[in-house]
């Protein structure tokens, strides 16, 4: 499935849910609980303060006021899918929180895109005063 080994140690953690789903599905919609919710208790669970802190900093708006990370799929019309769409959501979502972003080297325009510029504004005044005379 997914390889991480963050993901690995909290899989005791997460507990999944199922319900009926508004997805596709024709008549079986209305009798097969396709739609998983996975719940995962971040402030409660195993994993070291650092790591703690990073979650509930970089997903705050996927976590609730208890601490608790929701993660819902019902793409699929098979629970197994969708479980599995859940836990790829997690792995996306924890590998997109611990990466680190580049800091912005801030650049100067190069010499080609000053004379562009220049070039613009002058067929721009051309053209205004074109129009008075």
């Amino acid at each position: 499935m997914i390889a991480s080994p963050l993901l690995d140690s909290i899989q005791p953690e997460l507990v999944f849910t199922t319900s009926r789903s508004s997805g596709p599905g024709g008549q079986n919609v209305n009798k097969v609980n396709s739609k998983v919710t996975l719940r995962w208790d971040v402030s409660g669970s195993s994993i070291s303060p650092e790591q703690k802190e990073i979650i509930l900093k970089k997903l705050h708006t996927q976590i609730t006021k208890d601490g608790i990370l929701l993660l819902t799929a019902q793409d699929s019309r098979s629970q197994l899918e969708n479980k599995e769409a859940v836990l790829i959501k997690l792995s996306q979502l924890l590998t997109r929180a611990f990466t680190h972003r580049k800091k912005r080297k801030p650049t100067k325009p190069g010499k080609a895109a000053k004379q562009v510029r220049l070039n613009q504004k002058k067929q721009h005044s051309e053209k205004k005063n074109g129009d008075k005379a």
